[in-house]
């Protein structure tokens, strides 16, 4: 079952810019980078993008570990000096790896809108893969 935002969880996921995506191995090593991402109102993208990577796409860390344990979390939160503004939204979700498609084709194009670099690095025609998290859950905290 697909997990639905909040009112104020969905705004944070239309507008913040960068996450933490989380995942795990097979023995559960966790692993945990900083993403760019997207949201469609059901789901959430995160692409493999043309940034300097020191191994191929699909060798990498993160990739290997959802094709072993799709299991993962993204947490989006914002910081400030008065802690009265602090807050985050915590996904716990199921990923996969998406390299064509209607879906595939659609979450490149929202991925460019929210992010004029990516229209500039060329990404819907890079042919990269995209990681597709479909949220189970969500936990959020604060008041943005």
């Amino acid at each position: 079952m697909i997990a639905i935002p909040n009112d104020q969880e969905r705004e944070i996921l239309l507008s913040e810019r960068v996450a933490r995506m989380a995942t795990a191995d097979g023995s559960g090593r966790p692993h945990v980078v900083p993403v760019c991402f997207a949201y469609d109102g059901h789901n959430i993208f995160t692409p493999l993008d043309k940034k300097p990577k020191s191994v191929p796409a699909g060798e990498l860390r993160r990739v290997k570990n959802i094709l072993s344990n799709p299991r993962v979390s993204l947490v989006v939160d914002g910081y400030y000096e008065d802690w009265k503004r602090l807050y985050y939204v915590l996904i716990y979700g199921l990923a996969s790896v998406i390299e064509s498609g209607e879906e595939y084709r659609n979450s490149l194009i929202i991925l460019s809108r929210k992010y004029p670099q990516y229209r500039k690095m060329g990404l819907e025609g890079a042919g990269l893969p995209v990681i597709k998290i479909v949220p189970e859950s969500i936990v959020s905290w604060g008041n943005p």
